[in-house]
């Protein structure tokens, strides 16, 4: 039977590690359920997890439920080791994601989920603490339906035809055989959760043992064993080193077998298997060889780093969550920088996420780091591992440089008796898609040999933008064409020709400057909402209320990293401890104050002599350097998108325009730029370069990429009653005759609408009126909403918002104070009720004096029929 190797994945505090030593207990591993917060847990054994409470470093550990085995992978739930957690993801079969039943679906939970979506992992979903849960677990179920997928479907135990009718609906082929049969074939849904078109929920209390039995039966009756091929792969995951400092490569096996004594060859190295190690928590046993789907550690591969693959197996991309912080590390007096980069860097081996650099102007060790928590945990490491005592800096924000548009980059390099030239089309990438590399280059004008050599030295470095020197991200890079030189032509010189074509590239291209976001997830006392709203725009962010219950509110949103800083502070002060700040990166975007940060920095690209952005050619036996914006003159081969552009109606040529994702307009467009794009001063164009882009008809979405601007039909919602109380008329006529004041809003409103540029919804609260039910009415073309029992006018409105914020551009008419922080929170425009009264006073001002010149000019049938808005009023008035 294969092994299953099954992954626990929580928010921090959702109880991951205790459902881990439940799981553990319940299949006879361990006599006693441990717990991390008393720093008894069969997995944490380190000094800081158990001191800490929180998982640290992921581990293993064996159990077997009747006679299949499992691997279980436990992982660290706080985001300051999201990168152990992520290394983890690669030699995952299966995931269990628990949600923490009080707290529901929390900001790193969902980046969870994004994760599990990204590995294609097929995943569980165990809701814990429900022993602690006010509400129905249904209202979790759904958040679950809404938030994660449609396809979340309770397998707890409850009638089958209800199990089976939420099945079938899942896809087409369980609805005909539901209908077929009255059934549907376990196996059949066994394989739907394996290629992650069904997601199981489960649910229970790991810390009392509740729901963990039926847990473990699911888990035994629905997860199927991987399918692994004959011939030999694997993927390494986590590089250690045990307790007398030996390297161990922690791999899973992904085909044949693996034995103690084989040769794995790496294209960067080559090594035999002394020895392979079982773990199971801190004990291992030996084997002389292990099948496939085996996560082992072996001993030997002193060189193999975290994400390599061997056998068929090809090397990962690198991870999706990374550090958003850079510290300089600060040795204690007399300790040489650089007699300490040598174990720094076998610390990195372990860590890869820290991007440990040696800066050579400055003399000092730079290192990325994800928290104020990871900073403390990697200082004990340090000084347990090395008797080394360090510390930090403050940090600095981790920027990276994209671009808005593509251009051409060209480079070459040719001193005496050396040649290449390279051409880069450059060109904007999806947000997160990180730098992709591709060649649509003819062999027949440069051999694939010459072709492979340039894209490796794309891959081998990262490169730097030319606003601030950070690296450079998001972007496609396709090599379009080149030349090199039979005779003098050597590898380092494509090297030095494919770095001055992407610098040259970028001094063309409009850079933009990209921060770190994070994901917030506040939860604050009701009276301090106001606050909290204010704070995150304050600090360029956007948030919006999800939920309020008990007096305690939840905002979800997302702002710059560099804003939120020291936010939990702030938040602990004003709430005098009551608050509770989440936060979890969440990508990059565009930099909420460009101009500032590089003139802070103050990157010259031009003074950059280790990323030069001009090229070298050659003369009378000499050479010489040229400058980037002189460059494209100097070539020795044609600008690619000029030889596209002549020869656009070449079939052949045609296909291949096709696949540079370019138009002819765009080409012209490029071309037209190329030559001036950044001439003169520097300081210019670096503070314009984002403007020009985004003042050209394009909105942005939350990220830095640009999307169409749709423009969205207008819906005002007001409350009726609050505009009823608040305006003096109505208020009056309300105090002999509700019903009149009532009709006399909708009759205004309704002129209002004759306009034809809005809809426009009016909710009057019923909650107080037992077993009624929510009504929709119309009134001529308003539609009048009576709320249902125990339900407000604003809860309504609130809904309303939220759910139709896409569709719609929402107005919401109310002199509400919380009813206008909540509305503001949901993206919503507001509209007082002093506002809209002047809106309405002003149109009616506006329509009659349209009546009364038409009238004076006699043309009031003509006007009827060429203008129906008009021609309602009129009908309306005269009447």
């Amino acid at each position: 039977m294969t092994n299953i190797n099954l992954g626990i994945l929580a928010h921090v505090d959702a109880g991951k590690t205790t459902l881990t030593e439940s799981l553990l207990y319940k299949a006879g591993v361990i006599e006693n359920p441990g717990r991390v917060d008393h720093g008894k847990a069969y997995l944490d054994t380190d000094d800081m997890e158990k001191e800490r409470g929180i998982t640290i470093f992921s581990k293993q550990a064996i159990f077997k439920i009747d006679t299949q085995e499992y691997t279980i992978l436990d992982t660290p739930g706080h985001v300051d080791f999201s990168a152990e957690m992520e290394r983890t993801l690669m030699v995952m079969d299966y995931a269990v994601l628990l949600v923490s039943a009080p707290e529901g679906i929390q900001g790193h939970t969902l980046t969870l989920w994004r994760l599990l979506e990204a590995y294609d992992i097929p995943t569980f979903i165990f809701i814990n603490k429900t022993d602690q849960l006010s509400g129905s677990i249904d209202l979790v179920v759904t958040q679950l339906k809404n938030k994660f997928s449609e396809n979340c479907v309770s397998f707890m135990p409850t009638d089958k035809k209800d199990f089976f009718d939420d099945i079938a609906l899942i896809n087409e082929a369980y609805l005909n055989q539901y209908l077929d049969t009255g059934t549907i074939d376990l196996n059949h849904i066994s394989k739907g959760i394996q290629e992650r078109a069904v997601f199981p929920i489960f649910w229970g209390s790991a810390l009392k043992l509740d729901g963990i039995d039926f847990f473990m039966k699911g888990i035994n009756q629905f997860m199927l064993p991987p399918l692994y091929p004959d011939t030999f792969g694997g993927r390494i995951f986590k590089i250690t080193r045990d307790e007398n400092g030996q390297r161990l490569a922690h791999m899973k096996i992904t085909g044949h077998i693996l034995q103690v004594k084989d040769e794995l060859v790496h294209d960067r190295w080559q090594a035999k298997i002394n020895q392979i190690r079982i773990y199971s928590g801190v004990k291992y046993e030996t084997r002389s060889y292990v099948p496939a789907g085996t996560v082992c550690a072996v001993t030997g591969l002193d060189e193999a780093v975290a994400g390599e693959g061997v056998g068929f197996e090809t090397n990962s991309d690198a991870g999706v969550l990374e550090p958003v912080l850079q510290y300089q590390v600060i040795f204690p007096n007399g300790e040489s920088s650089r007699m300490v980069l040598p174990l720094l860097k076998q610390l990195e081996e372990e860590f890869p996420e820290l991007g440990i650099i040696w800066h050579e102007a400055l003399q000092e060790i730079q290192i990325k780091l994800m928290g104020d928590v990871q900073t403390e945990v990697l200082k004990r490491i340090i000084l347990e591992k090395f008797d080394l005592e360090v510390d930090f800096d403050t940090g600095k924000i981790l920027y990276k440089e994209t671009i808005g548009n593509t251009v051409e980059g060209v480079g070459h390099f040719e001193p005496l008796r050396h040649y290449a030239e390279v051409h880069l089309l450059l060109a904007p990438g999806e947000p997160g898609s990180g730098l992709v590399f591709d060649s649509i280059a003819k062999e027949d004008d440069l051999p694939s040999n010459w072709q492979n050599l340039i894209l490796t030295h794309l891959e081998e470095k990262p490169h730097k933008g030319v606003l601030t020197g950070s690296e450079i991200t998001d972007m496609k890079i396709r090599l379009v064409s080149g030349r090199g030189h039979n005779k003098h032509t050597e590898g380092g010189d494509f090297r030095e020709a494919t770095y001055r074509a992407v610098r040259q590239g970028l001094m063309e291209a409009h850079s933009i400057l990209l921060e770190p976001f994070y994901a917030l997830d506040l939860e604050i006392p009701e009276e301090m909402v106001g606050k909290a709203m204010t704070d995150i725009e304050t600090k360029k962010g956007t948030s919006e209320i999800v939920s309020s219950v008990g007096g305690m509110v939840r905002i979800q949103g997302r702002a710059p990293v560099s804003t939120l800083r020291n936010y939990h502070q702030e938040v602990r002060a004003y709430s005098r401890g009551k608050g509770r700040l989440t936060l979890n990166y969440s990508g990059y975007g565009i930099c909420h104050n460009q101009e500032e940060i590089i003139e802070q920095i103050g990157y010259d690209p031009e003074l950059d002599t280790e990323n030069p952005t001009g090229s070298v050619f050659c003369t009378k036996g000499s050479g010489y350097l040229v400058s980037w914006d002189a460059v494209k003159a100097h070539m020795h081969l044609e600008p690619w998108l000029k030889q596209k552009k002549e020869s656009i109606n070449d079939k052949e040529t045609q296909s291949q325009f096709t696949n540079s994702d370019l138009s002819l307009e765009e080409i012209d467009e490029i071309l037209n730029c190329a030559t001036g794009a950044n001439q003169g001063r520097k300081s210019m164009w670096r503070k314009r370069h984002s403007q020009r882009i985004y003042q050209t008809g394009h909105v942005f979405d939350g990220q830095w990429h640009e999307k169409s601007i749709t423009k969205k039909e207008g819906y005002l919602l007001v409350d009726g009653y609050n505009i009823i109380f608040t305006w003096d008329e109505l208020n009056v006529l309300a105090k002999d005759n509700f019903e009149a004041a009532r009709v006399k809003l909708l009759e205004l409103l309704d002129h209002y609408q004759s306009a034809g540029d809005v809809k426009i919804m009016v909710v009057f609260d019923a909650y107080k009126v037992e077993k009624r039910h929510a009504e929709i009415e119309h009134y001529k073309n308003i539609r009048v909403v009576f709320t249902g029992e125990a339900q407000t006018a604003d809860q309504y409105i609130e809904k309303f918002a939220h759910t139709n914020k896409n569709i719609y551009e929402i107005t919401v008419a109310t002199s509400d104070g919380l009813q206008q922080m909540i509305i503001r929170g949901a993206g919503s425009r507001l509209l007082s009720a002093r506002e809209l009264k002047e809106k309405l006073d002003q149109y009616m001002e506006e329509v009659n004096k349209t009546i009364n010149s038409l009238r004076k000019e006699n043309q009031l049938q003509t006007e009827k029929i060429i203008n129906p808005s008009v021609a309602k009023i009129l009908d309306k008035k005269d009447s």
